[in-house]
């Protein structure tokens, strides 16, 4: 049964994506969704909410619609004020608002890149059981830091693999595609002297790094040393440039996204 929590991290899932950020906008039910639950009580739905927008906002066409958006900016504005936050949900908040304030400067968009973006139109991952996602980790400053990490990593139950890029504190992680980012996160954050950050693509190519929830994310640990899955199944073989996630599932009845929709629809509307 789906929640407010579990709706707004798909989404989030989904908006990491590039090729999939211009439909969720255009979508009817999605971005009013998303405007609804930056009233919502729960930290966690709210900072997963500003981090699907982060998301979204990569996209420049999307921005005036974003912007145009009913309650959005208001509702921005009033997470930035709101007391009992964390640092996080408002630094996000003043980021989110800052990038769709910002006067419009398009990305030009090259007869590649529409190529590019119709070729890997939602990519359905479901037939994959791994994914891989690039980490940078403030303090990996020594074999003793790596050694931690490896250590903290290990103990996640879904974690296949990882490789370190120590030269720029990256740590690429191969998980089982229902292991969430945050989970990664929170088990580094465990170490008490390392923290992890999403590397991820923009529309332009840039790598950018998304803020992770460490806090309150339960975290599954291994009774034993995970099993490695055969390498014809990894997504990704590349360590040396950052890895957007995919998540994006489908079922019997059309894509996830429909789904998500008719749920804000039936929840939000009457």
């Amino acid at each position: 049964m789906m929640d407010a929590l579990s709706v707004v991290t798909q989404l989030r899932d989904l908006a990491s994506e590039p090729q999939n950020r211009e439909v969720i906008v255009q979508d009817q039910g999605c971005l009013p969704g998303l405007v609804l639950f930056l009233d919502h009580k729960n930290p966690d739905v709210l900072f997963a909410t500003l981090q699907t927008l982060r998301y979204l906002a990569e996209l420049s066409p999307n921005i005036p619609t974003m912007k145009n958006e009913l309650g959005m900016m208001v509702s921005l504005e009033n997470l930035i004020v709101r007391e009992g936050l964390s640092v996080d949900i408002t630094a996000l908040a003043q980021e989110v608002y800052d990038i769709l304030s910002a006067p419009a400067n398009p990305v030009p968009r090259t007869a590649e890149r529409e190529k590019r973006q119709k070729s890997q139109f939602f990519i359905n991952s479901s037939n994959k059981k791994a994914k891989s996602v690039t980490l940078h980790i403030k303090g990996l400053d020594s074999t003793h830091q790596r050694s931690l990490c490896e250590e903290a990593l290990l103990k996640v139950r879904g974690v296949i693999s990882f490789t370190f890029q120590m030269a720029s504190k990256r740590c690429t992680v191969r998980i089982r595609s229902d292991l969430s980012t945050e989970s990664l996160a929170s088990a580094i954050a465990a170490t008490k002297v390392l923290s992890a950050q999403q590397v991820v693509k923009n529309e332009a190519g840039e790598e950018i790094f998304i803020p992770l929830n460490s806090s309150g994310v339960e975290v599954q640990q291994n009774s034993a040393i995970p099993d490695y899955l055969p390498e014809e199944e990894s997504p990704e073989k590349e360590v040396d440039r950052a890895i957007s996630r995919t998540t994006a599932k489908e079922d019997s009845s059309g894509s996830w996204l429909n789904t998500a929709a008719s749920f804000l629809t039936k929840t939000f509307y009457w």
